[in-house]
C-alpha cells in the first residue's frame, strides 16, 4: 500500500487555496498565487531549440554537456566573483530538471538513518518542497522563523544543541520565498562555518538571485569563498524559470561539495530526469546572456514602483530587496484572500499555506509576475477591496 510518510503530506498549499476558494477562474479574474513568470521568453530559446533539433532523437547523459557546465560554472565564477577554478564544472555542477527536483532529491541524498531521529532544518515561512523532501526521507522538520520577525531570514546558529546534534541538512532561502529578504554575507559565513562544525549539508536555494531591486544579493558560495574556497557541506541552487522567464524549459543546475554532488549524481541515476540535449544547448546561451536579465529586472522594479504608489504606508508594505513577492500584512491571510477572490476576481496565497506555528497567518503573498497593466489593474483592486 501507500507509503505512510505520504499520510503527513497534506497540507500542499495549491490544493488548500482551491479548497478554500472554490469555483472556476472568470474571464476578468487575475492569479496571484502562483511564481509563474509571465514576461516573454528571450528569442534566443527558440532559435537554438530550432538548431539544435536533431539532438531531441538521442539520450542525454545524466551530468549534461561540458558546455552547459562550462556555461554554469563560469556563469557561478563571475555572477559572485569567485576565484577563478574555484568550481570545477566536471566534479561539482549538475544539471536538474527544474530545481524543484533537486530540492526535493538531495534530502532523499543527504539524510541517513540512526538511533536519533535526523533533523531537517528549513526556514519560517518556506517553500513547500523543503517539507515533503524532509518527512519523505524519514526526517523531522524543524521549522525556524527569522531572527528579525516574519520577514527576515532565520539563524540557525542560534539553535539548541539537542537540535543541532541531530541536523542532517539545512535548507536556506535567498531571496526568501514568500518575503524577499536576503541573507547577508554575515549570515551566510555564519551558517557555512555551522554547517561544517555540526557536519551537516547545507542547501541554498539561489532561485531568486537575479530578480532584485537594488543590491545584487550574496551567494553562498561567494561566503564559502571568504572562508577559505572550498566548498565542503555547502550546495547551491539555480534556475532558469525566474531569472529568464522561461518556467516551461525546466532548466537548472546544482554546485557545490563535490563529495555530495558525486553520492546525489549516483541517486540521480536512478530516479533523476536527464535534461535533453536541446534544452541544455538553450540553457547554455541563456546563462552566456545578461542582457535579458537586466531587462527582466527592470520590469520587476517597474511592478515594484506601482506596488509602492498604490500599496505604500498600508498592510505592512516594504519594497522586497530580491524576488518578485509581495507578503502583505493584511490582519487575517485566510479571509483576505477569499474576498479578494470573491470581490475583486484576484487570486492570492495566504500566508498561512507557507508557513507554521502562526507564522504566516496575518499575510498573503501576492505575486509580481504580470504585464505592467495587468499589475497596476490587479493592485489597484486589492487595495479597493481590502
Amino acid at each position: 500500500m501507500l507509503n505512510e510518510r505520504l499520510d503527513q503530506l497534506t497540507d500542499y498549499p495549491f490544493q488548500r487555496l482551491a479548497d478554500l476558494l472554490g469555483g472556476a477562474p472568470g474571464p476578468d479574474s487575475i492569479v496571484m498565487s502562483i511564481g509563474e513568470p509571465q514576461h516573454p521568453p528571450p528569442p534566443l530559446v527558440a532559435a537554438v531549440l530550432a538548431e539544435q533539433a536533431g539532438s531531441w532523437g538521442k539520450y542525454p547523459p545524466a551530468q549534461g554537456s561540458a558546455d552547459f557546465r562550462a556555461a554554469a560554472a563560469g556563469w557561478l565564477t563571475g555572477r559572485f566573483g569567485l576565484p577563478d577554478g574555484m568550481v570545477d564544472a566536471d566534479r561539482m555542477i549538475l544539471p536538474v530538471a527544474g530545481t524543484r527536483e533537486a530540492l526535493y532529491l538531495i534530502a532523499q541524498t543527504v539524510v541517513g538513518s540512526g538511533k536519533a531521529r535526523p533533523v531537517v532544518l528549513l526556514p519560517n515561512p518556506f517553500y513547500q518542497v523543503y517539507v515533503g523532501a524532509a518527512i519523505m526521507a524519514g526526517a523531522e522538520p524543524v521549522f525556524v522563523p527569522g531572527a528579525a520577525g516574519p520577514a527576515s531570514q532565520p539563524d540557525f546558529s542560534a539553535l539548541p544543541d539537542d537540535i543541532l546534534d541531530r541536523v542532517a541538512l539545512a535548507y536556506l532561502c535567498s531571496p526568501a520565498n514568500p518575503q524577499g529578504s536576503v541573507a547577508d554575507l554575515a549570515l551566510l559565513e555564519r551558517t557555512v562555518r555551522l554547517a561544517r562544525e555540526r557536519g551537516f549539508v547545507l542547501a541554498v536555494d539561489e532561485c531568486y538571485s537575479e530578480i532584485w531591486d537594488r543590491e545584487a544579493p550574496p551567494g553562498a558560495l561567494q561566503a564559502c569563498a571568504r572562508l577559505g574556497g572550498g566548498a565542503d557541506n555547502v550546495l547551491v541552487f539555480h534556475s532558469l524559470s525566474k531569472r529568464s522567464s522561461v518556467p516551461g524549459l525546466r532548466s537548472g543546475f546544482v554546485a557545490g561539495d563535490p563529495a555530495v554532488m558525486a553520492a546525489f549524481q549516483r541517486l540521480r541515476s536512478y530516479g533523476g530526469a536527464a535534461t535533453p540535449l536541446p534544452v541544455l544547448a538553450a540553457a547554455a546561451a541563456l546563462w552566456r546572456d545578461e542582457a535579458h536579465v537586466e531587462e527582466n529586472r527592470r520590469l520587476y522594479r517597474a511592478k515594484l514602483d506601482i506596488a509602492e504608489r498604490l500599496l505604500g504606508g498600508r498592510f505592512g508594505f516594504a519594497r522586497p530587496p530580491g524576488g518578485f513577492f509581495l507578503w502583505l500584512d493584511v490582519g487575517d491571510g485566510e479571509q483576505a484572500a477569499l474576498k479578494l477572490w470573491r470581490q475583486a476576481g484576484i487570486r492570492v496565497l495566504p500566508g498561512r499555506y507557507l508557513a507554521r506555528d502562526g507564522v504566516g497567518d496575518r499575510f498573503i503573498r501576492v505575486a509580481l509576475v504580470h504585464d505592467l497593466a495587468t499589475t497596476e489593474r490587479a493592485l489597484t483592486r486589492l487595495a479597493e477591496v481590502l
